[in-house]
């Protein structure tokens, strides 16, 4: 293995000042004080020879010091200032350790003895990394610039390694005051590698990065379709919400694509799942999603949409400020009311078991639901030209009847057998189909709930097969909740004594072969078996060993 592979002597000149530097514009000419930046013997002007040789021989006394970069340098501040090469050559020799070379001997004696030489490299780099992160210190790393007066070629041949480039997202994220690493992150994005720094709130300091890294991102996810919003949204969503100006950069920019006909639903489904994923942000996150949905037009909604997003609840007061409003001849945007966290709260007010809204004003809300749910609505420059409520009638009376449903908890198991056909009928409506996997979800996560269901297959699981065959686009939602309920434990329920209860002979080999041993065993079963036998652990054991011997 050639050792150039590991060495890292920074040996290559300084031709050339950074163009930007945090953000603002440098010009190399501007200022006779960034020519002063840039020589090194500046500050010798004030010291006599002596003080100069001290601060020399110092730094030619610390390990491996002829590997640094600024040992020439040093060289010949020391010989300028009368400096005797002896006492360098012997400091230089015996703090001469050898640490790469003995990395790279060490590397040839494991490729020597078969070890893969991309393994051997990937030892090195991560063990490399792992020191710099922990010994990094981010004013020296600053000092850089000031004493090289540029951009090191070292760090421009660095960026072009995705392994160092993801040292330098890991220490940004560690160090995001560092200057140098700032400077970096913008020297990797200029060189077409945005792509990759999505989730550095380093990008999230510079207008230009940030912006390179929002339209690739949202590229990307435009074009990967659904898979790319699961796999990347959650980044995505981390990188806008980093801060207010950052938020509001961002959604302001989506609002207005969206309103292209090319992706422009797309568009608006990030915009509305980055309004979600920042509801916890605080009020201005809600404020600049109001502002965007021209809600200063409407005082009165604007008022009462803050009022209950900020208390996290509805009221019948702003509920029917509201209904009165949309339900005039010149309603407001429906975008006001398609705000992600009063969606939510819609849900968990009419779906929720046992839901107890006023009799006398749940029409309200029902109806401020089914309008925020379906009614379609077109603009041409800032002016509303067409208003679609042909769904709203429907939807209204889907949720009405299903809140019937819902808010009864006291049904359970085969008493919602007869509700089955008005669910089919009102879950092809997707507000719906929400709301009552909303509703399945509290009900069958009650510790008690299964204690209390005597039926084989529960009727809220069959609900959900069919919320699944009408909704493609909720297939991860419900799949989360039946990881849920199958991994959350039940140290209320006996789970085999279900099992026995459930199976009855015969029984298939293949069965026996898997079941049985889980029975036998002590530690599982042993408190559940009686002294006389009589017990249906016991009278499975015997059947299974009874039967299955004759089998075999």
């Amino acid at each position: 293995m050639d050792t150039e592979d590991f060495d890292w002597e920074f040996e290559h000149p300084i031709d050339s000042l950074p163009t930007s530097f945090d953000g603002q514009e440098v010009d190399p000419d501007e200022d006779e004080e960034q020519e002063e930046i840039a020589d090194p013997y500046k500050d010798d002007e004030s010291k006599d020879d002596e003080a100069i040789q001290r601060e020399c021989l110092k730094a030619f006394a610390s390990i491996d010091y002829i590997m640094e970069s600024g040992v020439f340098k040093d060289l010949k501040r020391y010989f300028q200032a009368g400096g005797t090469p002896e006492q360098v050559v012997l400091l230089l020799s015996e703090n001469y350790t050898a640490v790469a070379q003995t990395v790279n001997l060490f590397a040839e004696w494991l490729i020597f003895t078969g070890v893969n030489p991309t393994e051997v490299q990937q030892m090195v780099e991560d063990h490399l990394k792992a020191l710099i992160i922990k010994h990094f210190d981010p004013k020296k790393a600053d000092s850089i610039f000031s004493e090289e007066g540029g951009t090191p070629a070292w760090l421009e041949i660095m960026i072009q390694h995705r392994t160092w480039r993801s040292l330098f997202y890991k220490l940004a994220e560690a160090h995001p005051d560092c200057l140098m690493l700032n400077f970096t992150i913008k020297l990797i994005s200029d060189a077409g590698y945005q792509g990759e720094i999505g989730n550095v709130s380093t990008a999230c300091h510079e207008i230009e990065v940030f912006t390179k890294v929002l339209q690739t991102t949202i590229n990307k996810l435009l074009e990967g379709g659904e898979d790319a919003v699961i796999k990347h949204l959650p980044e995505f969503s981390k990188m806008v919400c980093h801060g207010e100006h950052t938020y509001l950069y961002a959604q302001m920019l989506m609002h207005l694509l969206a309103k292209d006909k090319d992706g422009g639903s797309i568009i608006r489904r990030l915009y509305q799942e980055v309004q979600n994923a920042g509801k916890n942000k605080g009020e201005g996150v809600t404020q600049i999603s109001l502002a965007l949905s021209s809600a200063a037009a409407y005082p009165k909604a604007c008022q009462a949409l803050l009022s209950m997003i900020c208390r996290e609840a509805l009221n019948t007061a702003d509920i029917t400020v509201l209904f009165k409003l949309y339900m005039g001849p010149d309603p407001p945007p429906v975008e006001l009311i398609r705000i992600p966290q009063l969606m939510e709260l819609f849900k968990q007010t009419l779906f929720k078991p046992g839901a107890n809204v006023n009799p006398e004003h749940r029409n309200k809300y029902t109806y401020l639901l089914a309008y925020a749910a379906s009614v379609h609505e077109t603009f041409k420059k800032e002016k509303r030209i067409t208003l679609n409520k042909d769904e709203l009638k429907p939807t209204c009376q889907a949720i009405d009847k299903v809140y019937n449903i819902c808010s009864c908890d006291q049904k359970v198991g085969s008493e919602l057998t007869a509700e089955l056909t008005a669910f089919y009928q009102c879950i092809r409506y997707p507000v719906v189909a929400l709301g009552v996997l909303y509703w399945v979800d509290k009900t069958v996560l009650d510790p008690a709930y299964f204690q209390r269901i005597t039926d084989h297959t529960p009727l809220h699981l069959i609900v959900l097969d069919e919320v699944v065959n009408c909704h493609p686009l909720i297939h991860g939602k419900v799949l989360e909740l039946l990881i849920r309920l199958f991994e959350d434990p039940y140290p209320q329920l006996d789970v085999l004594v279900q099992v026995l209860d459930m199976i009855a002979p015969p029984y298939t080999s293949e069965f026996v072969q898997l079941f049985l041993p889980i029975i036998e065993n002590q530690d599982i079963t042993g408190t559940l078996r009686n002294e006389d036998g009589k017990d249906p652990v016991s009278n499975f054991i015997v059947h299974c060993k009874t039967n299955f011997i004759m089998m075999t």
